[in-house]
């Protein structure tokens, strides 16, 4: 990957066709080159020495990255690398993390009921009960006194324990690999729709210089009317009020600035589709640009079929924003 000051920029700062992608980590080869979606699923499962484990790695949209983990207690050492790994991996998105812990049967904690504490704590009930009136004791009042039940659990050498931590922990990295991967298929089936908004766009801004390319004559005729109307008027109009005029009716319809920013953006969203990685800020950015461009020619119009042309691009942009919103 070329340094950032290599990397091609346009005038209005939006990425060429080969700029990178707002920071987020390369994948490499085509992979980097595909929008990625914030959403996906991801589970992977494992085991180790008697240990059965799942992760379950969740991403929904987000203005940033965040992340949030589930982690059994005595593994909170997984948390921190779970956000590097996280970190290395994904630009933005709300993340989740599930890891869900069993073991075999054998090697689960052992409960047994110390039978010598439980008989002496019942000859002492009994014995307090020829001076004290008392109702009979209860047996789970005398199972939840200490001593009474005991539990043993199964202890593993440290070696195990490594092994297993080890084990679990590349576990985690499969999942955060598989949820990318999920995200990229979500982002390619997006762009797909993103570029069949782009096809839409592209075809309406057309139809918008076709049907601006005849305004000049329809002008031409609108401003002999009025000119008519403008010399008959008591008193004259001055000559150069009359010439204000004309030049106001001339540049208000002049609709071909805003035909020409409108290809220009949807050039540069095919470019950033192209480029593929997390594109979702600056695609959402050029579709706010794409919605201004048509409620200017809207508001400047004095077609009523180029009107609705403005009125498809604006429904057709919006299409093109929600999109945005799901893109990394």
């Amino acid at each position: 990957m070329s340094p950032a000051s290599d990397r091609p920029v346009r005038e209005d700062g939006l990425p060429g066709p080969d700029a990178a992608t707002d920071g987020a980590p390369s994948e490499g080869g085509a992979a980097s080159r595909t929008p990625h979606s914030m959403t996906g699923f991801a589970r992977v499962d494992g085991g180790c020495d008697g240990f059965r484990w799942t992760w379950e790695a969740r991403s929904v949209n987000g203005r940033g990255r965040e992340l949030r983990t589930h982690i059994p207690g005595g593994y909170g050492a997984l948390e921190p690398r779970a956000r590097a790994l996280a970190e290395a991996r994904f630009a933005r998105g709300a993340l989740s993390l599930r890891l869900a812990l069993d073991r075999d049967e054998e090697r689960r904690p052992s409960v047994r009921v110390n039978r010598a504490v439980l008989d002496r704590l019942i000859e002492a009930h009994d014995a307090l009960r020829d001076r004290i009136e008392a109702p009979p004791a209860r047996l789970e009042t005398l199972m939840a006194l200490p001593g009474v039940i005991e539990t043993a659990a199964w202890e593993d050498d440290a070696a195990v324990r490594d092994r297993r931590r080890a084990a679990i922990e590349a576990s985690l990295a499969d999942a955060l690999d598989a949820l990318a991967g999920s995200r990229r298929e979500e982002g390619a089936r997006m762009a797909r729709l993103i570029d069949g908004h782009l096809d839409e766009i592209a075809a309406l801004c057309r139809r918008a210089a076709a049907r601006a390319a005849g305004a000049p004559e329809a002008l031409r005729a609108r401003l002999q009317r009025q000119l008519a109307e403008l010399l008959g008027a008591d008193p004259p109009l001055a000559e150069g009020r009359l010439a204000q005029e004309i030049a106001y009716l001339a540049s208000r319809s002049d609709v071909r600035e805003e035909i020409g920013r409108i290809d220009a953006h949807t050039e540069a969203a095919r470019a950033l589709l192209a480029a593929g990685g997390a594109i979702g800020r600056k695609l959402g950015f050029l579709a706010q640009e794409l919605n201004r461009e048509a409620n200017t020619l809207c508001a400047k119009s004095t077609d009523l079929a180029l009107t609705r042309i403005g009125l498809d691009l604006k429904a057709e942009v919006d299409r093109l924003r929600e999109q945005a919103l799901n893109l990394e």
